[in-house]
C-alpha cells in the first residue's frame, strides 16, 4: 500500500510541498479547522480556536488527502514525521505518525517545538529500527542533529498521503494549511491544502 502512495506522489507538484513547508516560518500562518462553506473560489474555514477565515489557493495548487495507514506499513529506512509529547524518560509519546512518500524524504527534518498542543514536539526523520515497548512499538528515528525514540500507543493515529482533488473538499471537511499568506483583501492564500478524506481529520 505504501509503495502505491510513493508512486502517486512522484509528480512535478511535489516540489511545491517542500517549498511550502520551507516557507512556513516566513511571514505565514497555520490553519487547522473545518470548512464551513464554499463561496466561489473561497473556502470559509472555522479554525479550531473558533474564528472564521477566508482561504483561497494560488494558481496550480496542490490538494493532499490524508488517509489511514497502519504501524505494519512502517519499515526501517522510511522517512516519517511525528507530533507528540516528551516524556520524563526522554522518549516522545506519539500522537500521530505520518508516513512520508519517498519523494518527500527530508521534509521538515529534525526535532523542534510544535503547536498542535501546548509543549508538543515534532520529530521528522528516518526510521532506524522498531522494538516492542511496554505500551506498544518504539520507533528509533534518526535526523541530522540527533535521534529520538517515538513511543506508539494504541491511541496513536498512523496516516499517509495521497494526491487529492479540490472537489473532495466540501463543508465539513477538516483541513490543515501550514503556510498561508495574508492578502490585501484580508483573505489568506496557500499553495497547498491538506485534508482528511471521508471524515478523517488531520491533527498536525
Amino acid at each position: 500500500m505504501v509503495g502505491q502512495f510513493h508512486r502517486l506522489f512522484v509528480v512535478p507538484g511535489i516540489i511545491l510541498l517542500s517549498l511550502e513547508l520551507q516557507a512556513s516560518a516566513q511571514d505565514t500562518v497555520r490553519i487547522r479547522g473545518t470548512v464551513e462553506r464554499i463561496e466561489g473560489p473561497v473556502f470559509v474555514v472555522k479554525k479550531r480556536e473558533g474564528s472564521e477565515v477566508k482561504l483561497t489557493v494560488t494558481d496550480n495548487p496542490l490538494f493532499v488527502a490524508i488517509v489511514p495507514a497502519r504501524m505494519s506499513d512502517i519499515k526501517p529506512g522510511m522517512f516519517v514525521g511525528s507530533a507528540g509529547m516528551m516524556q520524563e524518560d526522554g522518549t516522545q509519546k506519539a500522537i500521530e505518525v505520518h508516513i512520508f512518500p519517498e519523494s518527500m524524504r527530508g521534509t521538515g527534518e529534525g526535532h523542534y517545538d510544535w503547536d498542535l498542543l501546548p509543549k508538543s514536539k515534532m520529530t521528522n526523520g528516518n526510521v532506524e529500527h522498531a522494538v516492542t515497548g511496554v505500551d506498544g512499538p518504539v520507533l528509533s528515528v534518526k535526523y541530522k542533529d540527533g535521534e529520538k525514540k517515538l513511543g506508539v500507543t494504541p491511541q496513536t493515529v498512523v496516516v499517509t498521503y495521497e494526491i487529492g482533488k479540490r472537489e473532495e473538499i466540501q463543508p465539513g471537511t477538516k483541513i490543515f494549511v501550514s503556510a498561508a499568506k495574508q492578502q490585501a483583501d484580508g483573505t489568506l492564500q496557500t499553495p497547498r491544502i491538506t485534508y482528511g478524506r471521508n471524515g478523517e481529520g488531520p491533527a498536525f
